[in-house]
């Protein structure tokens, strides 16, 4: 028994709201569009200066065909950002094309998806929300990811497999919207890696902190079995994410390599709208080995990722 006199709070007597009721700020009506293959793309990137950014695209998107041509393994990793500002409908366009192996999402992602797919709209107003306790109070949000989680562990799954597997079978309205679908009716591996206490599901009454954890860390280590296929010029990119998604990156390479697998030959990039450390140190950096090259683009995800969707189409037109 803990020899603390302060007791935790339990996640007891909340007071919810339905998801439908609430206003928030993204809605699917506003998503990005997709566009079919066009060659004039491809011209106009080659267009571009061979000096600095304009030259490391170049670079980085002729790994990225080398490594779809040679069946090499291409990971995005995606922070909830990227789903909040609309673009779903091309990464799920990228998935069904072979551009992308597996996805990593953080704990904020499969909220963000579950909404889109359950009402077609996310993102509350924290500002607003937050002044009265309101804020992540959505209780179909709390209590039908909690129940995909807590029935996964026992059926044996990761994180991102449950949560894939709940919304692809379900009725949901918009779940054509969803990555996590998306992924699952390809067979394409989503893993989701959670930080305890960062997102609003962990405070909600049917939360098991013993589900999150053997979910989430059966997803790690599903992570790095994917991370090995990188090998002999995969391409691994973080996009949007800060803090959680660098730091798994570079512990899984780290024990891959202490478990004597080679994983030397790969490219990494960054794509984000500042310049941040971590993803700079721990994807960009740090982790590369004998051979591949680390890149960092930096831009709006609204503009950057319509912009990367839409050169790799134009390879296969």
């Amino acid at each position: 028994m803990s020899k603390y006199k302060i007791k935790p709070h339990l996640p007891e007597d909340l007071k919810t709201y339905s998801l439908y009721s609430r206003e928030s700020k993204v809605k699917i009506s506003n998503f990005a569009k997709v566009l079919a293959p066009e060659k004039t793309f491809i011209r106009f990137i080659d267009s571009l200066p061979d000096i600095l950014a304009g030259g490391d695209y170049k670079t980085f998107i002729s790994l990225m065909g080398k490594a779809k041509k040679r069946n090499k393994a291409i990971l995005f990793a995606l922070g909830a950002h990227v789903i909040k500002v609309g673009l779903s409908p091309l990464i799920i366009d990228l998935l069904k094309h072979g551009w992308i192996t597996a996805l990593a999402l953080n704990g904020a992602g499969i909220i963000h998806d579950f909404e889109i797919a359950f009402t077609g709209q996310t993102s509350e107003d924290v500002e607003l929300q937050i002044k009265d306790g309101q804020f992540g109070m959505a209780r179909e949000t709390g209590e039908m990811l909690n129940d995909a989680i807590n029935l996964g562990v026992k059926e044996g799954f990761g994180l991102g497999e449950a949560v894939g597997k709940m919304i692809a079978e379900s009725d949901f309205p918009h779940k054509d919207m969803s990555l996590l679908s998306a992924a699952y009716s390809l067979n394409i591996p989503v893993t989701v890696h959670v930080a305890i206490g960062t997102d609003i599901i962990h405070f909600h009454p049917k939360v098991k902190g013993e589900a999150l954890g053997e979910a989430s860390l059966k997803d790690f280590f599903l992570f790095c079995s994917l991370l090995e296929r990188l090998e002999g010029g995969g391409v691994f990119i973080n996009v949007g994410s800060a803090v959680i998604l660098p730091e798994v990156f570079l512990k899984a390479v780290s024990f891959l390599r202490n478990k004597g697998r080679s994983i030397e030959e790969f490219s990494t990039a960054v794509f984000d709208f500042i310049h941040h450390y971590r993803p700079y140190q721990n994807v960009a950096k740090r982790p590369l080995g004998k051979k591949g090259k680390g890149f960092y683009f930096i831009g709006h995800h609204e503009l950057m990722i319509p912009l990367l969707a839409a050169t790799l189409k134009s390879i296969d037109a």
